[in-house]
């Protein structure tokens, strides 16, 4: 399970950083227009992501009240991109730290609605790495919505083949 994990933590990074490449690009009007999805725009998508992944990891180190980085984030847009791929980062050192037992731990936390959850760390990776991919969805849809034309594939079929030796 550990090889597992840690193959989707390195692609989390890779795949994000294939978005963040696209993004920082765009100048903020493309960035900021309202496009209908989930969160609006391309980014409040990718901040939702940065902030969907801190929360996850903060609570991976038993962080009684998670805080979403982009709370009190005033920076440009490029500066939010590198702290979401150090946050990617992050998330993959603690994976590669972490030992089976600590795998199976069960972890308590609130959810964004106040709800008292339980999850295993195992199940909040899991949680962490197809949000991830479920959002990158959305930007891909926003960015064709834009006129983007070169968009990056992403998916986890492309990124273990350019592992390939």
């Amino acid at each position: 399970m550990k090889d597992i994990l840690l193959s989707y933590a390195a692609y989390n990074i890779w795949a994000n950083g294939k978005m963040v490449d696209v993004l920082k690009k765009l100048p903020e009007s493309q960035l900021d227009h309202e496009t209908g999805s989930s969160f609006g725009s391309l980014r409040k998508t990718a901040y939702h992501m940065w902030d969907a992944e801190s929360l996850w990891y903060q609570r991976l180190h038993l962080t009684e009240q998670a805080v979403k980085p982009t709370d009190s984030f005033d920076g440009s847009f490029p500066d939010a991109c590198q702290l979401w791929q150090q946050q990617s980062q992050s998330l993959l050192e603690w994976v590669k730290k972490a030992t089976p037992v600590k795998l199976e731990h069960v972890v308590a936390y609130y959810d964004t609605r106040k709800q008292y959850c339980k999850s295993t760390v195992i199940e909040i990776l899991m949680q962490v790495f197809n949000h991830a991919t479920y959002h990158r969805g959305q930007l891909v849809t926003m960015l064709r919505q834009a006129g983007i034309n070169k968009i990056p594939v992403t998916d986890y079929s492309e990124f273990t083949k350019s592992r390939k030796i």
